[in-house]
């Protein structure tokens, strides 16, 4: 509790630090609006976005592309991941398409994708899925193939099956590295559902800003930077909380 607490004051102080410092580069440092807009600005931007409703529909599209994307990501990461585990045979034909896969800028991919797919969620959500799948694949394999051999030889000897021993050992050693890999996937699929509204969308946080950059409303163009921060940060905590309850063994 006390570590939590110096961690909260460390990030509000930190958080004044940063405000101050940008309120004095916009006041007395020069800088244009234009530029570097006043966080009383970007503040009344996304005040006005939340309260008249503006960036609702575009927070609920990016939110729901990213946790749909995230979730299929995952899933199959996973699943990839273990049967490299329970199967070696299959890891030098996965192993080789998936690093040659992730090696591929996503930037270069996401046109494609889009002329592929659409302009709609499909679009979306495979690229945050794509994004999300290499973190997934790689804590599974990593994570799965660290289960203590003793527990996996008592598995053996006791004429457990493959099945039972990947639930109650080598699931259970994987969990802290599948919870990390997760954290780095929330942030990817929001990284995946952005870009792909850049290329081509109608809605979405990254189409509100490729939008007012024409428009050089740079005020709402943080706004939505700031929400989509929020939400990163947000869905980190809720998989911090989410390990500290589930791999309650691991918590010191």
């Amino acid at each position: 509790m006390k570590d939590a607490w110096k961690t909260a004051l460390a990030s509000t102080a930190s958080l004044l630090v940063l405000l101050v410092l940008w309120a004095w580069l916009t006041r007395s440092g020069g800088l244009d609006k234009s530029v570097l807009p006043s966080p009383l600005d970007v503040a009344g931007a996304l005040k006005g976005g939340l309260i008249d409703g503006s960036l609702h529909a575009h927070i609920w599209a990016t939110a729901r592309a990213a946790l749909a994307g995230l979730a299929i990501g995952v899933t199959l990461g996973v699943m990839a991941g273990a049967l490299v585990v329970l199967l070696p045979l299959a890891e030098p034909f996965l192993l080789p398409v998936v690093t040659g896969m992730q090696s591929i800028p996503k930037v270069a991919l996401a046109p494609l994708i889009v002329a592929y797919l659409g302009f709609g969620m499909a679009s979306k959500v495979f690229t945050a899925a794509l994004l999300a799948f290499f973190p997934a694949f790689l804590a599974a394999v990593a994570g799965l193939r660290s289960a203590d051999r003793a527990h996996l030889d008592l598995m053996r000897a006791c004429s457990a099956s493959r099945l039972h021993a990947l639930w109650h050992v080598r699931i259970p050693a994987a969990a802290p590295f599948l919870f990390a890999a997760l954290q780095v996937a929330v942030m990817f699929s929001l990284i995946g559902v952005v870009v792909s509204e850049f290329i081509a969308a109608t809605v979405g946080l990254g189409y509100v800003i490729k939008a007012r950059s024409l428009e050089m409303d740079v005020s709402m163009m943080f706004a939505a930077i700031l929400v989509l921060c929020a939400m990163g940060v947000g869905a980190g905590l809720l998989v911090r909380l989410a390990q500290r309850l589930t791999v309650f063994w691991q918590r010191t």
